[in-house]
């Protein structure tokens, strides 16, 4: 039996209509579809009928399908002789273990594409309408996980990342806001530094708060948010805050802030 083809497709931030071309082509040719929980049904109801569809979705602090199980899943549909997509929120190597798969794969000698999707950075910042770079804003753009493994603390370069010259994203940070803050604000970034926060970006279940650095956590109590959240810090941040002071009904519907 010939080996099959495995595919490490970003499915995007979340708008089916921004998934890629070459990623529809690939869904439209898989026979399996392995999917992660931040891939959101309007992007697996584009999976034909017949096609088989496996959930290795983990949640913060609970993992069903360990990723070596997932591994393994991988290699042995292809094994298989099995077209396989491997559907991953955002893009497959920002945050998202692709690389672990993809080195699992060349190991065992399994064929692999790898396709790009829009990250989280890039979707929630065009859904907003905010650049995560701007000249005499933000010369450059960083983008840090605010989580690690089993809990463990975080091990961030945090004098670098005071830098209100950057544009600071910072993907899964929720549980650690408060820490994040603090240890930014002892670092010299400013405390009155302006900060987005997007939850479940460029879908309709899309929130947003616009505040500064040192109300953020407060404001995303208050704002109970329920899905992933995405955290952009720094001055281009202030481009939201001045749209939402504007009258005019359009513009303030468009950027809704809470805080």
């Amino acid at each position: 039996m010939a080996v099959g083809k495995v595919y490490l497709v970003g499915a995007g931030p979340g708008d089916p209509e921004l998934l890629t071309l070459k990623a529809v082509r690939a869904i439209g040719e898989a026979d399996v579809v392995v999917y992660d929980r931040l891939v959101p049904p309007a992007i697996l109801d584009t999976i034909a009928d017949g096609v088989l569809r496996i959930s290795v979705g983990k949640q913060p602090a609970h993992h069903p399908v360990p990723q070596d199980e997932i591994n393994g899943i991988l290699v042995r549909l292809a094994r298989a002789g099995r077209t396989v997509v491997r559907l991953k929120g955002g893009d497959p190597f920002i945050f998202g273990r692709g690389s672990e798969e993809a080195a699992e794969l060349e190991a065992a000698g399994i064929p692999y594409e790898v396709v790009p999707g829009i990250t989280a950075a890039q979707g929630c910042a065009a859904a907003v309408r905010v650049p995560l770079t701007h000249r005499g804003l933000a010369s450059g753009v960083r983008f840090v996980t605010g989580h690690r493994k089993a809990n463990e603390p975080l091990d961030l370069d945090w004098r670098s990342l005071a830098d209100p010259e950057t544009t600071l994203v910072v993907y899964m940070g929720l549980a650690n806001l408060e820490e994040i803050v603090r240890k930014l604000v002892a670092e010299g970034l400013p405390a009155n530094t302006p900060a987005l926060a997007i939850c479940q970006g460029t879908t309709p279940q899309e929130r947003r708060v616009c505040t500064h650095l040192e109300t953020l956590p407060m404001a995303l109590k208050e704002a109970s948010f329920n899905g992933p959240v995405l955290f952009i810090i720094g001055r281009v941040a202030a481009i939201a805050m001045k749209r939402s002071e504007r009258s005019d009904a359009r513009t303030t519907e468009a950027i809704s802030v809470v805080a």
